[in-house]
């Protein structure tokens, strides 16, 4: 484990917190706050950085767990087709206008829409009971394209205005974040979060093989359930918080394991936090260099996460990483 990068991350992790406070569309000098700077930060700010740190947090640490249960480097939650589910579901709310419950309506169709991906995907790749990496890896890939079909489909039936609020929120849009929305997105990713950390020696041990972790007192299955219980409450969480962000859960897992090894009792959580300072970044840099319009954090992770996969694609050869 290295000690030094975990303090650094950690230090890092911090400082971009905490401009992200002050850089934005208005530039707001600390120890100078009037009272508009005072609103912008409280109202619009901060419950942007607090969502961008938990929907960050909850990409990172799933994208930890599905590589681990599934012993694929390039398993993410999108594999898996959970954020493709809860995109189809809160996109349908989008497009045809159908928010009946008002700011909690994209929020909970997004929620329902990856527990009920979650659920297929879970069916469909168990085998008498026993959930099995390449059965769950294929429903994923499979039911991820059938639900992107689906979304397209609607999109192309759907008015402009319901078109282009849909196309943000597919991109990752953290613009409707607000102080009502945050309690509930918490509760799920603390849940799930909680949920990895108790099995995170389990999930040690899956990474070493059934038989290994057979030996070791552990059941495969068991574990897997539990662990792809909590990446589905994740994904769900984040997807309804700040809508489809890609690479987070691919690339950070990576980046973090080169400082502090394999062991996702320390992988998982240092994943959490350089995610959510990931994002937090993203977020902070969309809202202001083209400022007064705003790139949604999605097209910032894949801009930033796309060179740096293919250089670690290259450089380490993550095919055939274990």
């Amino acid at each position: 484990m290295n000690k030094k990068g975990i303090v650094a991350l950690v230090f890092l992790s911090i400082l971009i917190f905490t401009l992200s406070v002050f850089i934005g569309p208005r530039l707001i000098v600390p120890f100078k706050l009037d009272e508009t700077a005072k609103e912008i930060i409280i109202s619009i700010r901060l419950p942007r950085i607090i969502v961008s740190i938990l929907v960050g947090a909850a990409l990172g640490s799933t994208g930890a767990i599905l590589q681990g249960i599934l012993r694929n480097p390039l398993a993410d939650p999108y594999i898996l087709g959970l954020s493709s589910g809860a995109a189809l579901t809160a996109a349908l709310g989008l497009l045809f206008n159908n928010m009946f419950l008002g700011l909690f309506t994209l929020p909970a169709f997004a929620f329902l829409g990856a527990i009920a991906a979650g659920i297929a995907v879970g069916t469909l790749g168990q085998k008498k009971g026993n959930l099995l990496p390449e059965r769950l890896l294929l429903a994923g890939v499979g039911l991820g394209f059938l639900f992107s079909a689906v979304l397209m489909l609607a999109m192309i039936l759907s008015t402009d205005e319901g078109l282009r609020r849909a196309t943000l929120w597919l991109f990752g849009d953290l613009s409707m974040a607000d102080w009502p929305l945050i309690p509930y997105g918490l509760a799920f990713i603390l849940l799930g979060f909680g949920l990895s950390l108790w099995r995170a020696k389990g999930l040690n041990a899956l990474m070493l093989g059934d038989e290994v972790a057979y030996s070791l007192g552990f059941s495969p299955s068991k574990e897997r359930w539990i662990l792809f219980i909590a990446s589905g409450l994740m994904t769900a969480a984040s997807v309804s918080l700040g809508g489809v962000v890609g690479f987070i859960g691919l690339l950070i897992p990576h980046i973090i394991r080169s400082f502090v090894g394999s062991d996702n009792r320390v992988l998982i959580p240092m994943s959490a936090l350089a995610g959510g300072a990931l994002l937090c970044a993203a977020d902070t840099i969309g809202r202001t260099v083209a400022a007064p319009m705003e790139l949604p954090s999605g097209i910032i992770t894949a801009i930033i996460g796309a060179p740096y996969f293919l250089y670690l694609l290259k450089k380490k050869d993550l095919l055939g990483a274990s």
